[in-house]
């Protein structure tokens, strides 16, 4: 699975293993952190908080099996944490992340993590560099035709 505004520079190569995910390890994903608001959606007979992979569900390369179990789930469990004030304050706009991390953990698909399954670069919140993708950018409108590559590098 991929987002709207990931831009794939070259094939990717079926990263999973052994009935495991193959995913990004984001940095702002941290389970420990959230362990007290997380137990309400992943009970403690599924073991540890820390069995819930630092993932979202982008980029994600998982069979089509286990994406069959964890696909209501990851629905069922955003709803569930958008209903729940505290969750909703806590996760915010990576409420539907952190809910696909709980759903894949649920099920008990772990994750290989891949820290060059993408590139990532620093938060820049409100600045417009030489180049942008957002896909926030057409929330109103579709993305024009034959957008114009990155700059090399």
């Amino acid at each position: 699975m991929a987002e709207p505004d990931h831009i794939i520079l070259k094939p990717i190569p079926n990263l999973s293993r052994g009935g495991l995910g193959a995913a990004f390890p984001f940095f702002y994903i941290e389970a420990q952190k959230y362990e007290s608001t997380l137990w309400k959606f992943f009970p403690v007979e599924k073991g540890l908080i820390t069995n819930i992979d630092p993932i979202g569900n982008s980029p994600v390369i998982v069979g089509m099996e286990s994406l069959k179990k964890i696909a209501p789930t990851w629905m069922n469990v955003s709803l569930a944490m958008k209903k729940d004030t505290e969750a909703d304050k806590a996760f915010g706009w990576v409420l539907e992340t952190y809910a696909y991390a709980v759903s894949s953990a649920l099920h008990g698909v772990g994750n290989i993590l891949y820290k060059d399954f993408m590139i990532q670069g620093e938060l820049t919140y409100g600045k417009i560099g030489e180049w942008r993708f957002d896909k926030r950018s057409f929330d109103q409108v579709a993305p024009p035709r034959n957008l114009p590559l990155p700059p090399p590098g």
